[in-house]
């Protein structure tokens, strides 16, 4: 078993990275893209275990633990900890590709999000870019090639990775010792992203999440109940991040305390602050994103029966979405699928109030 046992579904590409891992087709800059699910990051984080492996991604020696583990030395992964990755938080890894790698061939710079960099973030890895360091590798992350400077992407070799079948997500987790009907279920719902399926079959609490995102299609009767809706929706996204997030809480207070009785310390304080902000922030935001995708969906579904058709992502609401569809038009549903994704985008690439946003959305939803 190697390191991309885990790269569901995309035996080209695992064949493609093993290649340049072992000095075929190799460069000092990757775009990995594909949409939610597909494996962007896990893909990354796989390559490069390969590239600090002596024997190529073994997947059990001290470097390939170390980077599942997040602990090698010469792998930095950055990661938005707000809406947007900062030209701060950029400067921090360039550097880490200036240094000469400590324990391996390579030093590696892991870039998640790629998409969410600021132009001025973009623009100080485009002059890395321009003349790269010796020895570093530079792999970038992001939905499409579209959403990465023509810059920056032209310097870099593309790998493009797609969501694995249904079928592929549910041999893996009834592998994991899930029930095969529970696997399957949670394979069609999660809509190709395997991380999803995997908290779906297995947690409660992302099975209760995703409950509440579909209550709220029967609950737009009226303009109150909209709001009423829109508010537990956000409530139930502020509460899952709350607990996403404790850890990072719990450091942060320790941090503060410590650094309490430290004379001049006030700057660093607003930053330890406002990085646990960001991070509550993103991780409220990606919470929601989580129950506007599976909303989408479901209405998805009230159009694909309309038309007659039977395959449906959330099985188990079938009788639910039958009903719906009795009293519905596919162009009415369809036209909910855009609000949805409008409001997904709201939250994505603005700085727009989440109780906002979800109450413009049910409100769309409710006259379409």
């Amino acid at each position: 078993m190697t390191v991309f046992h885990t790269l569901v579904g995309q035996d080209a590409t695992v064949a493609r990275l093993a290649a340049a891992a072992a000095g075929d087709g190799m460069t000092h800059a990757w775009l990995f893209t594909g949409p939610p699910g597909s494996g962007r990051s896990i893909a990354a984080r796989a390559f490069a275990a390969a590239l600090q492996c002596t024997q190529r991604g073994c997947g059990v020696c001290a470097s390939c633990r170390q980077v599942a583990e997040g602990s090698a030395p010469d792998v930095t992964r950055l990661r938005p900890e707000g809406v947007n990755i900062r030209k701060e938080e950029a400067a921090l890894v360039i550097g880490r590709m200036f240094r000469r790698p400590q324990s391996s061939p390579w030093a590696v710079v892991i870039v998640e999000d790629a998409d969410r960099l600021t132009d001025q973030a973009a623009n100080m890895l485009l002059k890395v870019l321009e003349e790269p360091p010796e020895r570093a590798v530079l792999m970038l992350c992001a939905p499409s090639v579209e959403d990465i400077l023509p810059t920056i992407r032209s310097r870099c070799r593309s790998v493009t990775l797609g969501l694995p079948s249904t079928a592929a997500i549910t041999a893996v987790l009834t592998a994991e010792g899930v029930d095969e009907t529970q696997a399957r279920w949670a394979a069609a719902a999660a809509q190709g992203h395997i991380g999803r399926a995997r908290a779906l079959a297995t947690d409660p609490d992302a099975r209760d999440q995703r409950a509440r995102a579909l209550a709220l299609a029967g609950r737009l009767a009226s303009v109150g109940e909209c709001l009423a809706a829109s508010g537990e929706l956000v409530a139930s996204a502020a509460a899952e991040a709350d607990v996403r997030t404790k850890e990072a809480q719990v450091e942060a207070d320790a941090l503060l305390e410590a650094v309490g009785k430290v004379r001049g310390s006030a700057g660093l304080r607003k930053e330890v602050t406002d990085r646990l902000k960001s991070q509550t922030k993103r991780s409220r935001r990606d919470a929601l994103d989580r129950a506007l995708v599976d909303l989408a969906a479901w209405y998805r579904d009230v159009a694909v029966t309309g038309l007659g058709g039977t395959q449906l992502v959330h099985a188990d609401q079938a009788d639910v979405i039958r009903a719906a569809a009795a009293v519905s038009t596919p162009e009415t549903d369809l036209r909910r699928v855009e609000a949805i994704l409008e409001c997904r985008a709201l939250l994505t690439e603005t700085n727009v109030d989440e109780l906002l946003a979800v109450e413009r959305m049910s409100l769309a939803l409710r006259s379409a």
